[in-house]
């Protein structure tokens, strides 16, 4: 099965895609939730970010709970993270809007 894309106006895609890109990077899904409010480009991508945060938030949660012996699963989570920051990234840039794999599909703007 694959992941379901949603097509948007091209000229939101145009308009907002900077906003869509920030919403990956840390706490900047904010920008696009506040600015840019009204586009449903970057509300998606918001909402992916806050996917995104959500994992980040848990996955150093559970690293600052594991015995230093296995601190290596930390880092290859948050290496795990970063390649899903960048799949989120690029999705933005092209005007695409899938899902992340993995997280992407548990906060989805209902259409």
């Amino acid at each position: 099965m694959s992941d379901p894309k949603i097509v948007y106006d091209r000229r939101d895609i145009e308009d907002n895609t900077v906003m869509a890109i920030l919403a990956y990077i840390w706490l900047l899904f904010l920008v696009p939730l506040l600015a840019a409010k009204d586009s449903p480009f970057a509300r998606y991508h918001a909402l992916q970010g806050v996917s995104l945060f959500i994992a980040w938030v848990g996955v150093n949660v559970v690293g600052a709970l594991l015995p230093h012996n296995l601190s290596g699963l930390h880092w290859i989570a948050s290496l795990g993270l970063l390649v899903l920051m960048v799949i989120g990234i690029m999705n933005a840039y092209k005007g695409m809007a899938k899902p992340l794999p993995l997280i992407g599909k548990f906060l989805l703007p209902k259409n």
